[in-house]
C-alpha cells in the first residue's frame, strides 16, 4: 500500500513524494480515508506513529477545496515543542499548496504572533493557554474554523489543560469536523470524546512494546542519594548521548546544575525556560554540543530526539505509557540503547506495573564502590526553595477597661509600645502623639467623649491626664486630642467647644 491511493491533491502528493513518503503506517493507513470523508475520528496511539500526516495530508486536501485567507483549521497541542514540531510538518507536506501554518504559544512575544495571524494563515497550530490570550485580545478569528485536532489529548488532561480547552470549544463553531488523538484512554478523555465528537470512527493502534534493542536497569536508591549515585553512574558508563527525565521543573533545572559542576556538558529544558534557550538546549543536544539533556516529560512526546544512547529516569514516571515514551528516544533504528531507572521503596507499585507490560522482571543493580549508607541530611539542602524572610508584626494586647484611668498618671512620652484601646475606654495623654500613632489613630467622631489627654509640650513630655476617659468634661480643653498629635511636640490647643478646629496643614 501507498499514499497514492488516498487520491490526494496533486500538490499535496507532491508534497509527500518530496518529503520521502512511501508506506504509510498503520494509524495513517486506517485514519486518513475517513477523516478525508469529512468523520469525526477518535485516534488511539502512541507517539511516533505517524499522526501527524494521519490528521495533516486529509486536513491540506480540504483546504484546497475551499476559500483561502481564512483561518479554517485548528491543531491544539500541549506543549510548544509540540506545537512547533507540527507545523513544520504541516508546511512541508504543504510546501507546493501555498497553505499557510502558523504556531502559536507562550514564552515568546505575543507581539511577533499577532503580526503573523494578520497574514491571515488557513491553519493555527497553538498550545491552549495562549490561543485564549490571543481569543481575549480579539487578535485571531475562530468563527470560520471548519476543523479541529485535539492532538496528546490524554498529555493536556495531565498537565492541567482540560479546562482551557473547553473554553475554547465554546467559542468554535458547532458544525466542524473533530479529531482527538491520544496515547491513553482515561476517564476524562473518555467524557470529553463522547460530548464533542458526533459518531467518530475509532482508530487504534495496538500498543507498542518497549524497542528489544532497549536493555533495562532498575537502581534502588534512598532519594536523597539520587544525584550522587546518577553522577557514579555517568563515571562508569560509556555514554554517548544521555536524556535524563525528571518529574518536576524544578528538579531538571537543579540535576543539570549539579551535573555541570560535575564537569559535564549538559543543559536542561523545562516550562519555565524562554522558548528561544528552550530550543537552543535541544539544538546543542541535537549536534553534540551537550552531552546531557535534563528534561520534564515534555520531551518525551513529539521531539524528534535522535541516536540517544541512554535513557535515565532521575524519576520514575507516573504510568507505564509514560516510561515508554520516555525509553523509546533510545534504541532508534537497530541501535542498542539503555534506560535506567533510579527507584526508592516507594515506587515498587509502578515498577510492577512497568514489568507487566514489558513481560519480564527488570534486573536491579548496584554500583560498586558507591556508599548507599549515607544518611539523609535533617534538610533537604539540593531541592529545597530559599526560606522566604519572615514577616514579624508586633503583638498588641489590649487593656481592660478599667485599667484604662489607673495607669494614667504615668507619662507615656515615646512609648512605642503602647497598647491599643478601644473607643470610649478613654486615650490617655501622649507625648507628640507617637504613642497614639502606633496604638490607635483618634477619629474624628472620637471627641470629648473620650477624655484624650492634652498633648506634650515643646520638650515632648506629657501632662498626666485629668481623669479616667468616662471622667473627662464634656468641652473642656482637656478632652480634645490634638489637630496634629502626629508630630512629636507639635502639638496645638484643642478648640474650644462650639468653635470650628482648626485646618489640618
Amino acid at each position: 500500500m501507498d499514499f497514492g491511493q488516498f487520491n490526494l491533491h496533486p500538490q499535496i502528493k507532491a508534497g509527500v513524494e518530496a518529503l520521502g513518503f512511501t508506506t504509510p503506517t498503520p494509524i495513517q493507513e486506517q485514519a486518513i480515508t475517513p477523516v478525508m470523508e469529512g468523520k469525526d475520528v477518535m485516534g488511539l496511539a502512541q507517539t511516533g506513529t505517524g499522526k501527524t500526516a494521519a490528521f495533516g495530508l486529509p486536513m491540506l486536501h480540504r483546504l484546497m477545496q475551499g476559500a483561502r485567507g481564512d483561518l479554517r483549521a485548528l491543531v491544539v497541542a500541549p506543549t510548544r515543542e509540540l506545537a512547533e514540531q507540527i507545523n513544520e510538518a504541516l508546511n512541508a507536506m504543504g510546501k507546493f499548496t501555498r497553505l499557510k501554518s502558523v504556531s502559536v504559544y507562550g514564552g515568546v512575544n505575543i507581539n511577533t504572533q499577532t503580526k503573523k495571524l494578520k497574514e491571515r494563515p488557513e491553519i493555527v497550530v497553538a498550545c491552549p493557554g495562549r490561543l485564549l490570550d490571543h481569543v481575549a485580545q480579539k487578535t485571531i478569528d475562530l468563527s470560520k474554523i471548519e476543523m479541529l485536532v485535539l492532538d496528546e489529548a490524554d498529555q493536556m488532561f495531565d498537565m492541567g489543560f482540560l479546562p482551557d480547552v473547553r473554553r475554547i470549544l465554546r467559542v468554535l463553531p458547532s458544525a466542524r469536523q473533530t479529531l482527538l488523538f491520544s496515547a491513553t484512554m482515561p476517564d476524562d478523555i473518555k467524557t470529553l470524546a463522547h460530548e464533542i465528537l458526533r459518531r467518530p470512527v475509532t482508530v487504534q493502534v495496538s500498543r507498542i512494546a518497549p524497542a528489544t534493542t532497549v536493555s533495562h536497569a532498575l537502581y534502588p536508591v534512598s532519594q536523597h542519594l539520587k544525584t550522587p549515585l546518577l553522577l557514579e553512574l555517568l563515571h562508569h558508563t560509556d555514554t554517548e548521548s544521555v536524556l535524563i527525565f525528571t518529574r518536576t521543573k524544578h528538579r531538571a533545572k537543579r540535576v543539570g546544575e549539579q551535573l555541570e559542576k560535575g564537569g559535564y556538558k549538559a543543559a536542561s529544558i523545562q516550562g519555565n525556560l524562554s522558548q528561544n534557550r528552550r530550543q537552543a538546549a535541544l539544538d546543542g543536544f541535537r549536534d553534540g554540543s551537550y552531552q546531557i539533556l535534563v528534561a520534564t516529560d515534555i520531551a518525551a512526546r513529539g521531539i524528534d530526539v535522535s541516536q540517544v544512547s541512554h535513557v535515565i529516569n532521575y524519576d520514575i514516571p507516573d504510568t507505564p505509557e509514560a516510561y515508554t515514551h520516555r525509553i523509546g528516544r533510545t534504541g532508534r533504528a537497530a541501535r542498542t540503547g539503555d534506560a535506567f531507572t533510579l527507584v526508592t521503596t516507594e515506587d515498587d507499585l509502578m515498577v510492577r506495573r512497568i514489568e507487566k507490560i514489558l513481560g519480564t522482571k527488570i534486573e536491579r543493580r548496584r554500583v560498586e564502590g558507591f556508599d548507599y549508607t549515607v544518611p539523609a541530611p535533617q534538610k533537604d539542602v539540593e531541592f529545597a526553595r530559599p526560606p522566604r524572610e519572615p514577616q514579624r508584626r508586633k503583638a498588641a494586647v489590649a487593656k481592660p477597661a478599667g485599667e484604662a484611668g489607673a495607669k494614667a498618671k504615668a507619662p507615656s512620652a515615646g512609648r512605642r509600645d503602647a497598647a491599643p484601646r478601644p473607643a470610649g475606654e478613654g486615650l490617655q495623654g501622649r507625648a507628640g502623639g507617637q504613642g497614639a500613632a502606633t496604638a490607635a489613630t483618634p477619629q474624628r467622631s472620637a471627641r470629648p467623649e473620650q477624655g484624650a489627654g492634652r498633648p506634650g509640650q515643646a520638650h515632648g513630655s506629657a501632662r498626666p491626664s485629668q481623669g479616667t476617659g468616662g471622667q473627662g468634661k464634656s468641652g473642656s480643653r482637656q478632652g480634645h486630642p490634638s489637630a496634629r498629635q502626629g508630630q512629636p511636640g507639635g502639638g496645638q490647643p484643642a478648640a474650644k467647644k462650639g468653635t470650628t478646629p482648626p485646618r489640618r496643614g
